[in-house]
């Protein structure tokens, strides 16, 4: 029989129910601790040196998945652009620019619909990955999210993506394959290639595979940015909600990996030079610095400070406004994109392909100054030529529907790679004029905006940044021009605008921060870097979250924060628990297991016996129940024995007080006999530990406790060794003795990881009903457990520091009262049990 019920509130708490908790409890029988205790020191240190040969293979594939993005993008879009700009050139003379047109729509439509295709296949490689990522590290199981088609998927996607021209980035993807190759490499395994296995045992738990996850998405940030601080820092503050110091140097040193791999193969493909680190990542700032003839330029002033201020706080409304409007549009896409059918969602990514492609055409076309390649630079007497730029920079000067010896500005910044016209706005001086700088940053915000959240792989980092150079270099025209500000460089405020803009839309602010210094390789912009991110969040948060905490709400993941509010101090355990438990006996039929686990979805079962005053004739009748109450008894035992130990070393103590307390009452009182103490504490008749409710009669906390049927709490087992056992066919029959049911070893129970059989797949009728399942070896003896006056705070920091996946709650006798998940401490649910509380007093 089913001894409780199912949660019923759970459908309003979790939206979709294909949402599970990640085990990160290591538990007694945890299989790390019993390959340490079986191994001597040397061994130890052996299994340890593999976690660093792991870790360092999985930023050595990381950093080539990027070097496949790279190749081929640079690859799709540099054919592009020569077709396209060479048809423009032939077609500004003979006037056939509409054909132009069309052969650009035909490269980026075919990119975005192959983009498009691959999405179909794997739906969660959608978009950036790094809200799904985040989750993940949090504790949240998202279905799908770190397969190997996942991988394939992305970094395949992506690629035409950005080749189809998208305002969309490939670092943000590199964080989310990074991931998957730090989740995937350890197993040794595939779900997708199920015929290449190989007998690895060792890290097979959620625990373990966090940490390499979290040293992906590390090597992700490295590879893309050339930023591996940056990328530990924001495996740190973005993803893992559980981190220690032995992880930090393995995830520091997988980003190390990344980033070289990375580097070495860019620098030997592109400059022939194998083994000059010259290239440390994807997107690379260019170094900053001013004209050695202009003699009044200053990378920044104190003076400065007060306008990087002001450009953080409009940033953070910029930020806001453009989170505010993907949120609209995101929930337009679930009730109207999502339910139809999938080819709708291609029309979608193909419309947006459209529309992005004849607004930058027809914006170049007609809204595009024509601006001699040599001027003079405002305020000096100095010509800046070609020849005083960055071949790199000038490479990219597009002089589409503009006579000779003059380019188009704004066909320079949208007829370009997103990378390189990131390096025209931080390095090019007296290029775009004020119109055309507003103009695009307009059209980038809005069709960024509508971008990001269609059905293809995209990041928001690039984007993030291009828009908000736009706006920096905006300012400081402006500054220029008007206010004769002649001493700032252009180039720092592009770099603060983009920080201002990213930092105002993502709400990151640590790694942010070294990630943008280790991309510009100057120390010196650390501060005002620093003060515009914080500026911008401030700013931001006052109006909403970050745009991955919306999407990750959007998707009702139970996603918890760093820390609960004061308020929810006047909460307690026994308010958030939930009370209806469904529980299992530590000796248990068949039939009853497999009816509980068809008939519920919780992951995990208090394993209790219950306290009965008539146990003795119980025992006589029935073999199952005996075995229970036998359990029972010598776990009372046990714990009277530890309670017993306490008592004397208080005795002992050397504290005169403490001493005559424990002398009068061991002097008023003698010990109870063994046999004497298990009767009265069958009985209920003695508590080794105080009252919970001291303001409550003993009668009435007898009634109490007749009403709901007192449950001792002897552990905790997962639905998945359940599954596991009966697979097996792990019992025994009531006729035998318990000691004759097969064991499991640790790593048979895990060989089916991490994908455990379906209880309703199993085949089970070989199996006896009437046959006994004692789940005393495999359970948790001893999980994290609160009593049911805990704050919510100490609930909720116990909760996520230690990675838990259930919280029992046990009374002051050892009796189980309820159980605490990630649902009941979401911030919706505090909110509500709050307002009930309020209610309520």
């Amino acid at each position: 029989t089913i001894l409780g019920e199912t949660h019923e509130e759970e459908d309003e708490i979790l939206p979709r129910k294909d949402y599970e908790s990640l085990d990160y409890d290591r538990c007694i029988n945890d299989p790390y601790l019993e390959i340490l205790e079986s191994m001597d020191n040397k061994k130890a240190q052996r299994y340890e040196a593999v976690k660093w040969v792991l870790v360092f293979a999985i930023g050595v594939c990381t950093g080539l998945v990027g070097l496949f993005v790279d190749f081929f993008v640079r690859l799709f879009t540099q054919l592009k652009f020569q077709v396209v700009q060479s048809s423009v050139e032939e077609c500004t003379e003979k006037g056939c620019l509409a054909l132009s047109l069309l052969e650009l729509l035909g490269f980026n439509l075919t990119f975005v619909f192959l983009a498009s295709l691959l999405v179909l296949i794997q739906p969660v490689a959608a978009g950036s990955g790094i809200p799904e990522i985040k989750c993940y590290l949090n504790g949240v199981k998202v279905p799908g999210v770190v397969r190997l088609r996942t991988v394939v998927c992305k970094a395949t996607g992506v690629l035409f993506s950005v080749a189809g021209g998208l305002f969309v980035g490939k670092e943000g993807p590199m964080i989310h394959s990074g991931a998957v190759v730090g989740a995937g490499l350890p197993q040794f395994q595939s779900i997708s290639l199920r015929k290449i296995q190989f007998n690895f045992p060792y890290f097979c738990s959620d625990r373990d595979k966090r940490d390499f996850v979290s040293a992906g998405a590390a090597a992700g940030v490295a590879a893309a940015f050339g930023a591996p601080i940056g990328g530990t820092l924001f495996s740190l503050e973005e993803g893992s909600s559980f981190w220690n110091q032995g992880l930090t140097w393995k995830v520091l040193f997988c980003s190390m990996a990344a980033t070289f791999t990375l580097n070495f193969f860019r620098s030997g493909i592109q400059f022939g030079s194998w083994g000059s680190f010259q290239l440390p990542g994807l997107l690379n700032f260019g170094e900053f610095k001013c004209s050695e003839s202009d003699k009044k330029c200053h990378l920044w002033t104190a003076v400065d400070l007060g306008f990087f201020i002001l450009m953080g706080i409009v940033g953070g409304l910029l930020g806001a406004t453009f989170n505010c409007l993907n949120k609209r549009l995101a929930k337009y896409r679930m009730r109207n994109v999502h339910p139809k059918p999938k080819l709708v969602r291609v029309l979608e990514s193909l419309l947006v392909s459209l529309t992005t492609t004849v607004m930058v055409f027809v914006a170049s076309m007609v809204l595009g100054e024509c601006r001699q390649i040599s001027s003079s630079r405002h305020g000096g007497n100095e010509t800046l030529s070609l020849q005083d730029i960055s071949e790199d920079v000038n490479s990219s000067i597009k002089t589409f529907f503009c006579p000779n010896e003059t380019y188009n500005d704004m066909a320079t910044l949208f007829f370009n790679p997103q990378e390189s016209a990131i390096l025209q706005l931080f390095h090019q001086d007296g290029t775009f004029s004020p119109v055309t700088l507003s103009l695009f940053f307009l059209l980038y915000f809005l069709l960024s905006c509508w971008t990001y959240g269609i059905s293809v792989p995209s990041g928001l980092f690039v984007p993030s940044l291009l828009c908000g150079a736009a706006f920096g270099r905006l300012v400081a025209n402006l500054l220029k021009s008007y206010i004769g500000l002649d001493h700032i460089y252009s180039g720092t405020f592009a770099l603060i605008g983009a920080a201002a803009f990213l930092g105002g839309v993502v709400r990151m602010t640590i790694s942010l921060t070294v990630i943008l210094i280790e991309s510009t390789n100057e120390i010196t912009y650390g501060l005002p870097i620093m003060i515009t991110l914080m500026v911008a969040k401030w700013t931001g948060d006052f109006f909403n979250k970050g745009i991955y905490d919306i999407h990750v709400n959007l998707r009702g993941v139970p996603l918890l924060e760093w820390e609960t509010g004061m308020e929810m101090d006047k909460l307690q355990a026994s308010d958030i628990m939930e009370p209806n438990l469904t529980y299992v006996y530590p000796h248990t039929r068949i039939q009853s297991l497999v009816s509980i686990l068809r008939t519920t979805v919780h992951h995990a079962f208090p394993v209790v016996t219950e306290n009965r005053g008539n146990e003795r004739e119980f025992m006589k009748g029935n073999q199952l129940i005996s075995n229970n109450i036998k359990f029972k008894k010598s776990s009372i035992l046990t714990r009277a024995g530890e309670q017993r130990k306490r008592s004397q070393s208080m005795k002992s103590y050397p504290s005169s007080e403490l001493r005559n307390m424990c002398d009068e009452h061991i002097a008023t009182e003698e010990p109870p006999e063994k046999e004497d103490l298990l009767q009265q504490m069958l009985e209920r008749r003695y508590t080794p530990y105080p009252n919970l409710y001291p303001d409550q009669s003993p009668s009435e906390e007898w009634t109490m406790e007749e009403r709901f049927r007192p449950l001792t709490f002897h552990g905790l087992i997962l639905r998945s060794q359940l599954v596991t056992l009966l697979d097996r066919g792990v019992c025994y029959s009531e006729s035998q003795s318990s000691a004759s049911q097969p064991r499991l070893s640790h790593a048979e129970m895990l060989e089916d990881y991490p994908h455990y059989p379906d209880i309703h797949d199993l085949d089970l009728t070989l199996l006896n009903p009437r046959m006994i399942v004692d789940v005393t070896p495999y359970m948790n003896p001893s999980p994290f457990t609160v009593s049911p006056n805990t704050h919510v705070s100490q609930v909720f920091n116990l909760f996520r520091t230690m990675g838990l996946r259930h919280l029992p709650v046990v009374n002051a006798v050892g009796e189980v009262v309820g159980i605490i998940t990630r649902h009941n401490l979401t911030h919706e649910f505090l909110q509500a049990r709050l307002r009930q509380h309020y209610q309520t007093i």
